[in-house]
């Protein structure tokens, strides 16, 4: 599944559409499943649902690969139109703000959808469990090694 056509959505008699999700995204190699409700709001898109599926991950402390369950909702706001059509300048976006922009196009990318909610849901620190051996490299402790060269910084006496 790729484009998802808002001018067909509205069009139809229910003026929504229910997307099945089967889907494996290659790029972070995640297959997710679940069901996006895609709905017009005038100048508005509104896609609501519910995504689940696994992703592997590799462990930041022990660097082995592991699988990742997810599960979450998802509720994004799409504008057809430019929001904000002033000068560049910036403005602060308040909590139930954030719209993405479609600058006027028709389509709905349902990969890319997928793709970026997937990524906002993976954790900032990934840990395959809470019994990682994190220890399982060498410590700096063990890499010391005397370089003769430096000793001339050992000498150096500093007035206060």
């Amino acid at each position: 599944m790729d484009k998802v056509k808002i001018s067909e959505i509205e069009k139809s008699q229910d003026k929504s559409l229910h997307l099945e999700i089967d889907e494996y995204i290659d790029e972070i190699k995640a297959n997710i499943e679940g069901y996006l409700d895609i709905t017009p709001l005038g100048e508005f898109v509104s896609v609501k649902g519910h995504l689940s599926g696994e992703i592997n991950l590799t462990c930041d402390l022990c660097l082995k690969d592991f699988d990742y369950d997810l599960d979450f909702d998802v509720d994004e706001m799409f504008a057809k139109n430019a929001v904000y059509d002033g000068e560049k300048q910036e403005i602060e976006i308040k909590d139930g703000q954030f719209v993405t922009d479609l600058n006027g196009s028709d389509e709905i990318d349902i990969y890319d959808l997928l793709y970026q909610s997937v990524i906002l849901e993976l954790p900032n620190k990934k840990v395959c469990g809470i019994n990682c051996k994190e220890d399982f490299f060498e410590k700096d402790d063990s890499f010391k090694v005397h370089d003769e060269r430096m000793d001339v910084f050992k000498t150096i006496k500093i007035e206060k």
